[in-house]
Order: structure tokens, then C-alpha cells, then sequence
């Protein structure tokens, strides 16, 4: 496992070691012992999955504590603009957005700590998503940012004039006035 470094702290791309021959190709997707050898300790407690078609826009989205979760996002199937923004308001690149392709061929995954904003564009024609976390779902402490908010200039690869999104998130805030509790 290949451990990449964003430009934002505590925000990695890993990729996988993977073996192919005439029959296919075999990785680890993920291993505990790989993980602290990388310096990375995380009990994760839940595994997540969606669908979605070209065009599909989901997040921004968070917990806030004490129920945050760190996510480990893949692409199981088709390609996706994977997108995090940094919440923590004592972070050096607070309000700073980071955006990777994630693909079933690159098999590159993003590791989203607590205390980031998360969502996804599906740039191919379909997309299944896969990802992990170690903290359960908690509808209470969810939060979330609009997706085209101007001050985060995200780029999401697509035309957002034709996005798909979710009636509940068209109605969140702007990053300003999120009630993010980071």
C-alpha cells in the first residue's frame, strides 16, 4: 500500500499494491496491519455502498462530534471527482478543498479524516461506491454545505446546470453559515 500525502494535513491517497496475470488482478483493499504500518490507527465500524448514475452529485456532507467519522472511499465500479473540505477551524488550510478521481481501474482510495465536508461526482455512466467508517451513522449530528457554494469553487468535472442532486441537498448552507462544530 502506497500512502500519498495531499497538500492538506491528514488527507492521504492510498493505493493499493496490485497483482495481475492472465486471469485478472488480486489487491488488498484493506488491511488493519498494513494501515499501522503507515502510521494509521482507525477502527473502523461500518461499510458504506451506493449507486449512481452520471451526473449523480452527493454531499457536501459530515458529523460533527462526537459522532464525526473518518470515511475510506473506493470505487468499486465507473469513476467519481471524490471531494473533501477541511472543517477544522484551527487547521491551516480551513475552507481549503481537495478533489482526486477516484476509479475502479486506478483504485486509488481517499482517506477523509474526522472533520472534513465529503461528496462525490459519478463522471461515467454509472458509479458503486464503497466506503468505510468508524463512527455510525447519527442523524442528529449530521451537517452539510452546499455543493456549488462560491467561496469553495469546487471543481466536480461536470456541468451543475444538468447535476442530479438530492432535494436535501439543495437546501444546505453555504460553508459561512454550516454548523460545523470543528
Amino acid at each position: 500500500m502506497n500512502l500519498e500525502q495531499t497538500f492538506i494535513n491528514d488527507l492521504v491517497v492510498l493505493t493499493p499494491a496490485v497483482f495481475e496475470d492472465e486471469r485478472g488482478y488480486f489487491f488488498e483493499s484493506y488491511s488493519k496491519s498494513k494501515m499501522l504500518d503507515l502510521g494509521i490507527q482507525i477502527d473502523f465500524v461500518q461499510d458504506n455502498q451506493s449507486f449512481s448514475k452520471r451526473g449523480t452529485l452527493r454531499g457536501l456532507h459530515y458529523q460533527n462530534p462526537p459522532f464525526a467519522q473518518t470515511k475510506l472511499v473506493r470505487v468499486l465500479q465507473g469513476e467519481i471527482m471524490d471531494v473533501a473540505v477541511d472543517l477544522r477551524k484551527d487547521s491551516p488550510t480551513y475552507g481549503k478543498c481537495f478533489g482526486l478521481v477516484l476509479s475502479a481501474e486506478n483504485k486509488k482510495q481517499l482517506l477523509v479524516p474526522q472533520g472534513f465536508a465529503h461528496g462525490f461526482s459519478v463522471l461515467s455512466e454509472t458509479a458503486v461506491v464503497s466506503y468505510k467508517c468508524d463512527q455510525y451513522y447519527n442523524k442528529p449530528s449530521e451537517g452539510g454545505i452546499r455543493f456549488d457554494d462560491a467561496s469553495l469553487n469546487i471543481d466536480w468535472g461536470m456541468d451543475l446546470a444538468t447535476a442530479i442532486v438530492s432535494e436535501k441537498d439543495l437546501i444546505l448552507p453555504d460553508f459561512k453559515n454550516c454548523n460545523s462544530q470543528f
